[in-house]
This record gives structure tokens, sequence and C-alpha cells, in this order.
């Protein structure tokens, strides 16, 4: 009995016992997490001016601009909690149907990212309840929003998507949902239970055999480029240890497969600027039959030049002349995921002339990359923010714009105040470590030409701009910091002021030349009246 009992620690091991424990909450990313999120919504500085009038300028019975405008109220708010504009707008969010309703529920799992410990109750309204029966779109949505909500770090949560899986008969839309929620808080646990769930693995050589016979096998044009995607995302940082796939996949006659193949290359090859791999994406760009896997291995250049964005505009320039529309959107994503964050003006000089392009998809993807390029820059530092600011809003007012371009310049100008206006869209650590969950999210959020709900996975891109310091006793001790330079450089930008209408001013009354003659001949008459009557009075005297 006395041996079973628990040992009695002394001080010191308890406090190491402590020491220890918080060591593992930070190197998990917990300590992390809850800090940002409470530093989100502290200073979070939304214009939700902003939000109504992108609301108020749209057609009411567009479902593409009403889904962007829903995104983009997510995008403003990621991480801040704060769901002001829903509550407001409760009635004019009831016109989402179907995938749309999908979309808008797990937009709610955006602006609570890292809510990891509340998330069950945050979206309990929405979730799949025992014995009850709502709308399947928002309970997938509800699904694939935990997975948002607990992105890379989801052992909390597994276990509750893996039974809703589990439990959701043959519901495609909520089995699609549970599927995106368990990949988003699963990613990278090589967890075998999950694989057999899902039918996915983690760097497996098992996992990425079955998927290429079963992309061979199957006819649904969809679940090939699922797998394409799927064998891609496995071959993570493999760098040369990924090239026998990616030269399977790019000889394969399947365009789909081959799209797949480029995306490989993007994440084993992310961030090395590896020439090789370079070569080959811009081979593949000017050489393959199908606009998609051209479009693709031009955007993937971007992935490869991540730690050098000053190369990226002079690689794709010629390319961004393309006759090939697909090519030149190839082009703007390249230097917008490349320079994200950069403010870098050879890429501002490269993507402004393409947003005034004849195709509308790339204007589109124009003013998306001007946009992550431009994140969190101000007026003051670079005079171009307020030329954009202005080209945004002028795109969705304007009534007669294609709505591919209002569609992008909506999810245009909600990015460039992402999170509050205190965060900015990062690849790399500031140390220059790649952010695998970031270089992930970029990479499927590229996947929204197909369907729009995976522009979501742009929530995993953004990094919070606050600094985190410890003390000896691992606590955040108060500091103080003194800048050398004006305020004005790092500002937040001004709100948005309410136009208030002039009060109407009275016109001057225009006068007639003819009229101008006979009030002066009037004039005279009197004026000659009335020295005759002082003569005639004079006489009478």
């Amino acid at each position: 009995e006395a041996s079973a009992a628990a040992p009695v620690l002394t001080d010191e091991e308890k406090r190491q016992a402590q020491v220890f424990a918080k060591l593992r909450q930070i190197l998990s990313g917990e300590t992390s997490i809850g800090i940002h999120l409470e530093f989100l919504y502290r200073n979070n500085k939304t214009d939700m001016l902003i939000l109504n009038n992108i609301k108020g300028s749209l057609e009411v019975r567009n479902s593409v601009t009403h889904q962007a405008t829903v995104f983009a109220n997510a995008v403003m708010h990621t991480g801040t909690t704060v769901d002001t504009f829903i509550t407001e707008n409760l009635e004019w969010l009831k016109r989402a149907t179907n995938w749309a309703k999908f979309s808008a529920t797990a937009c709610v799992g955006m602006m609570h990212k890292g809510c990891i410990n509340s998330s069950l109750n945050v979206m309990k309204e929405y979730l799949p309840q025992p014995g009850m029966h709502s709308s399947p779109y928002s309970e997938g949505g509800a699904l694939y929003a935990l997975g948002l909500i607990h992105a890379h770090h989801g052992s909390g949560i597994l276990r509750y998507l893996s039974n809703a899986l589990r439990n959701s008969g043959n519901n495609e839309t909520i089995q699609h949902g549970a599927c995106l929620g368990l990949g988003l808080a699963g990613m990278a646990t090589g967890n075998e239970e999950l694989y057999e769930d899902l039918s996915l693995g983690t760097a497996s050589e098992k996992a990425v055999q079955e998927m290429l016979a079963y992309a061979h096998e199957t006819q649904h044009e969809k679940i090939i480029r699922g797998v394409a995607l799927g064998m891609a995302l496995i071959m993570y940082g493999r760098e040369e240890g990924a090239d026998t796939l990616i030269e399977q996949l790019s000889r394969d006659k399947d365009p789909i497969l081959r799209y797949g193949g480029m995306y490989a290359i993007a994440t084993a090859y992310s961030g090395t600027g590896n020439n090789s791999a370079i070569r080959r994406l811009l081979h593949v760009a000017v050489s393959d039959v199908s606009d998609d896997v051209r479009r693709a291995a031009v955007t993937c250049l971007g992935f490869v030049l991540t730690t050098i964005p000053e190369q990226c505009p002079r690689v794709v320039s010629l390319l961004a002349e393309s006759y090939n529309p697909h090519v030149r959107y190839g082009s703007t994503l390249a230097v917008g995921i490349a320079c994200a964050g950069t403010s870098l003006q050879e890429a501002v000089d490269l993507l402004e002339p393409m947003t005034k392009d004849a195709v509308d998809f790339v204007r589109q993807g124009a003013m998306l990359a001007l946009s992550m390029v431009l994140i969190q820059d101000t007026e003051v530092r670079n005079p171009k923010v307020k030329e954009v600011r202005g080209l945004f809003e002028s795109v969705i007012r304007d009534k007669h714009e294609d709505v591919m371009a209002k569609f992008g310049a909506i999810i245009a100008a909600s990015i460039l105040d992402a999170g509050g206006r205190n965060v900015t869209i990062s690849l790399t650590t500031k140390a220059g470590h790649k952010r695998m969950s970031a270089i992930v999210g970029m990479a499927i959020f590229c996947q929204y030409w197909y369907w729009f709900p995976l522009a979501h996975f742009l929530s995993l891109t953004f990094t919070p701009t606050c600094l985190i310091g410890l003390n000896k006793d691992l606590k955040m001790p108060q500091m103080d910091f003194t800048s050398n330079t004006r305020p004005s450089l790092f500002d937040y930008p001004p709100m948005t002021e309410v136009k208030t209408k002039a009060a109407p001013t009275k016109v001057a009354q225009a006068i007639l030349s003819t009229t101008a003659k006979t009030q002066a001949r009037k004039k005279t008459e009197k004026k000659e009246g009335e020295v005759d009557k002082m003569e005639v009075v004079k006489e009478g005297e």
C-alpha cells in the first residue's frame, strides 16, 4: 500500500512541475492562443460603416455578392469574437440558402477562431442535436466552424467531430462539414484512427498509393480534385522526397492530377526558393494544354518564393502580360502570396494596372493580391493605400461592374482590415521558419475558384501583430516602449465618417437681359417723374 501511494514531492519539485506544465502549455500553443484572443478582442478597430456601405451598395437578389459580404464580415472580425453585424442583420442573413447557409454558419467559426475552450457553447445553436433536425447546411457548416476554431489545435474536439461524422447517416452535407472540420482540427497529427474515418493520412506512402489508385478508378471530377489536393498536402515540406510523386502526377494524362502535381511542388518546396522547382513550374506555365494547370503552376510560384518576396514580381512579370487570362490571374495570386504583408512597391506596380484588365476574374485576382500585399499598411507610410481603398469602393458601388470583379473587391476590402485591423498575412514566422497551417490554409484558399466555402481557410494565414513577453515566472509583465517615430506612421486608419447631406442653399435667380433693360428703363422714368413734381411745387410758390 505504501509503495502504491503517490510520492511526496518537495517544494522545489512542485515548483518545477508547475514550470513544466506551463512550458507544455506554451509549446502546445494554448497560451499564445489565449493571449491572441484577448488582444484581438480588446483592440478590435473594425470600421462597421465600411461593412454597412458594402451591404447597402449591392443588389438585394445577388447571391454571389451576398455570400462575399457575409464572408467579408468574418474576415474583418476573425478572432475578435465580435458578431455585431450578424445580430443587427438577421433578416438579411436569412436570405442565405443551401451551401450559402453552410458558408455563413462556418463564418461564425472564423470570428471565434481560437475559442478552443468554449467552442461547443459558441456553436451549440447550429450543431446537430439528438432527436432534433434543423437545416443540414447549417449543421454541416457548424462542424466546419468547429474545425476553423480548433485549426491545428484540435485535441479537445476530434472525438466530437469523429462521432458527428459517424452519426451523420447518409447526409452528405453534414459529412462534408464534419470531414472539413476533422481535417482542420487533426492537421498533421498522423492519427491512424482519423485515417480510417477519412481515408486520409499524413506523410504516409500507403495513403498516397491508395489515393492515387482511387483517383484513377473514379470518374467523379470533384473526388479526383480532392484526392489530388490531398496528395499535395501530404507532401508538405518533403522537398526532394516528394519528387517521385510530383513526376508521376505531372505526367498524368488527367489534367486534374497534373493540377495536384503543381500544388505538390508548392507544398513540398514552399519557402525554399528552389531553382529546379521554379523551372518546372515555369515550364508547365507556358506548355500545358490545360488552362487550370497553367493557372496553378503560376500561382504556386508564390509559395516557392515566399521567403524571397522581392524576386517574385520579376519572375512573373512576363507571365503577367500573357495572352492567356488564366496565366495572368495566376501571376496576380503568385505576387499576392509571396509578397503578402510586405507593401513591396514592385508588387504594387505590377498589380495596379491589372485591376483594369479586360477579363473580370483577372481584375478579381489583382484586387485580392493588392489587399494581401498592403494589409496593415497605412496611408502615411504608403499613399497607394488610399488609392487602393478608393478603387475597391468604386468597384463595389459601380452598378455596371461584373459580379466576379465585385466579388473580388468586397473580399479585398475586408482583407485590408482583417482581424479588427490587428492581423497580417504571414506564411513564415518572425524568425523565418515556415508556418505549416498558414501555407496549407493559403493553398486551400486558392481553391475558392471551384467552391467558395474553401475561402474560409484564409483565416489560417492570419497572424496577430502583437508582442508577447514573459518574465522568469512565465507571466506577462507590464511593459513600456519608447517609439522614436511619429504615431501616425503606424496608427490605425481613421474611421469612415457618415456623409451628411448639406442643407439646400437658395440658388440665385437668373435675370434675362430684356428684364434688366426693362427694370433700368422703369427706374429712369421714375426718377424723371420725381424731378417734374419738384419743379411743379416750386412754380406754385
